[in-house]
């Protein structure tokens, strides 16, 4: 189709980030972007909680009823509480579901399992090219670019 929309591979976004006006601005950025938000929490005991709700639900759409699941997580990685964004990512990752991390200090190491990091501070336009490249990744395009601001990985999601 020469006009259409293609099928996105990410629709639903958890945001986990304890900064108050960051996570505002998160939500605005990735409702703006086209994509829904499922929760925006402040540490990993609450987005584990959301993950428990939602697990199992997605790609569930049954006739009649809204779309569950998450698709990716847009997590800070030093948040409220002991666990960090890192700990999240082998949590979600061993369930399937992708994480990109926001934060002002990416980790050497690459992070453990997320697909990469969107380094802070971004703007609207930085947000929407890395959650483009991450939809990239997922959709299994190979090697991606990362864009300004952007580090990706380029590794294949845990199965």
């Amino acid at each position: 189709m020469l006009f259409g929309t293609k099928e996105r591979h990410v629709k639903r976004i958890l945001i986990v980030e304890d900064e108050p006006l960051v996570a505002f601005d998160n939500e605005t950025m990735v409702s703006n972007a086209g994509y829904t938000v499922v929760a925006t929490v402040d540490s990993v005991r609450e987005a584990l909680a959301i993950l428990e709700r939602e697990v199992g639900r997605a790609g569930g759409e049954e006739a009649g009823t809204p779309e569950r699941g998450i698709d990716l997580i847009l997590s800070d990685i030093t948040l409220t509480g002991r666990r960090s964004g890192i700990d999240l990512a082998a949590e979600a990752t061993a369930r399937g579901i992708p994480v990109l991390f926001a934060t002002a200090n990416p980790p050497e190491d690459g992070g453990g399992n997320a697909l990469g990091v969107l380094c802070k501070p971004y703007n609207e336009g930085r947000l929407k090219a890395a959650l483009k490249a991450v939809e990239e990744l997922i959709a299994g395009k190979g090697k991606v670019k990362a864009p300004n601001g952007v580090i990706l990985y380029n590794r294949p999601l845990a199965a």
